[in-house]
């Protein structure tokens, strides 16, 4: 959250241009030519540097070992408990969403479905208009420039948020009287 936040700006800067880097590239070239780049580039950089460690200790004559041992002798393996709580967890979440689904899909409740129904449709204008890339590019930018302005304008905002609720929340309740068995449970 502190990142998004901008509390740290060289922190944030990095990783936002890095997002933004990475996404632009996989809109010109394929994920794999975008892997294959990225670990080529980061091998350059790790075999240049032990090669330059290397002719220092040669020059130098000292008996610094390996540059990057601290690194290989850390264990980077998950436990058995680990990879099931991790295993647990998507599992939840998959059977959540398949739940969620039977209940839109099977019209449970018919006004659900009925938002449902609309959300796709509009989905079916978004996506007509932007690609996969295009979207994420756009969640991340949203991502890292929202939360600031709402914390600058947050009273602002609250009150537009308010209103078009309320708009919204009518809207829905004159729905709801007009067509039949449309009626919310009281919760």
């Amino acid at each position: 959250m502190e990142l998004l936040y901008w509390r740290n700006l060289k922190q944030s800067g990095l990783v936002f241009g890095s997002l933004l880097l990475l996404l632009f590239s996989l809109t010109q070239f394929s994920v794999v030519s975008v892997v294959a780049y990225l670990a080529l580039a980061a091998l350059s950089a790790t075999i240049s540097f032990r090669v330059y460690k290397s002719v220092l200790q040669a020059v130098q004559k000292t008996d610094e070992g390996h540059p990057f041992k601290a690194y290989l002798d850390v264990e980077m393996s998950l436990s058995h408990d680990q990879m099931q709580k991790y295993a647990e967890n998507v599992q939840y979440y998959i059977n959540s969403t398949l739940k969620e689904l039977r209940r839109l899909f099977l019209v449970q409740d018919l006004v659900d479905s009925l938002k449902f129904a609309v959300l796709m449709w509009l989905l079916t204008y978004v996506g007509a208009l932007f690609n996969g890339l295009t979207l994420l590019i756009m969640v991340v930018v949203s991502m890292f420039s929202m939360p600031v302005v709402y914390e600058k304008y947050q009273a602002q905002i609250d009150q537009y948020v308010d209103l078009i609720r309320t708009q919204v929340n009518s809207v829905v309740a004159k729905i709801q009287e007009k067509i039949p068995g449309a009626k919310r449970k009281a919760e």
